[in-house]
């Protein structure tokens, strides 16, 4: 089975957000995988060790992603692309058609992507990537089996499990449960650095530059107000919840 894994490299959900000039600053920041491709990266190798086959790892990022990309090498992935070109920069539009352009080249069966990725949280690279493949997808999968020509998967709805099956080749995303993701070792380490890493541009991908620029772009970015101290009401409980309701609407605004 040739199994496709879309990874993205994070910030280290540990680390403290600076911002300066409107974006964050990258000076000094620990970046890892993002946490939800562990479980792609995991599952992927899980199911190349039961059936055979091969796991290739794709991404878009500048330079220093390729820590991320021998990351998922030494745990066990087979091989790697990494387009780092600018023009690939872009939003999940951009980043989606790249990704859909690398995989459209290659044979696979299944296409495993982390859920969404930690830093923005919007969850829509990888189901664009299976609209712009022309494939089923399933999402937030919590357990995954291969059965002949299908994959049926379970997730999460609303506090039950929904089990769902689709045609391969098809697309899942990781969730949270869905494996323990390895350590890497560090035979698997070593091995990482010996192993194949393509990298590639947009224009090599046969991808006008201008056709996929990003459709948003950030007009300001700031950190959450700072919390103040408590306040403790006073009054009988109808004075105190007559000054509740004006606080709530007058003050936060949030009725």
């Amino acid at each position: 089975m040739n199994i496709i894994v879309c990874i993205k490299q994070t910030f280290d959900t540990e680390a403290r957000i600076v911002l300066e000039n409107d974006a964050v600053k990258e000076d000094g920041v620990q970046f890892i995988l993002n946490p939800y491709d562990e479980y792609a990266v995991e599952e992927a190798i899980t199911l190349k060790e039961a059936t055979g086959g091969m796991v290739t790892v794709v991404t878009v990022g500048p330079a220093r992603v390729e820590e991320a990309i021998r990351t998922a090498l030494a745990m066990g992935a087979d091989e790697a692309i990494h387009v780092a070109d600018e023009a690939a920069f872009g939003d999940e539009v951009t980043v989606s058609e790249v990704l859909a352009a690398v995989i459209k080249g290659r044979p696979y069966d299944l296409i495993i992507a982390g859920n969404q990725a930690v830093d923005d949280g919007s969850g829509q690279v990888a189901v664009r990537v299976a609209e712009l493949l022309g494939i089923p997808h399933i999402s937030t999968v919590t357990k995954l089996e291969i059965n002949g020509g299908e994959v049926i998967a379970e997730r999460d709805a609303e506090g039950d499990t929904e089990i769902v099956s689709a045609p391969l080749p098809a697309l899942v995303t990781a969730q949270q449960g869905l494996n323990e993701p390895r350590y890497p070792s560090l035979i698997g380490i070593r091995k990482a650095s010996k192993k194949p890493l393509t990298k590639m541009t947009v224009a090599e991908l046969g991808l006008d530059a201008q056709a996929i620029a990003s459709r948003v772009s950030v007009v300001a970015l700031f950190l959450p107000a700072a919390k103040g101290a408590g306040r403790v009401l006073e009054g009988d409980t109808a004075a105190r919840a007559q000054t509740l309701f004006h606080e709530l609407r007058q003050t936060s605004k949030v009725l």
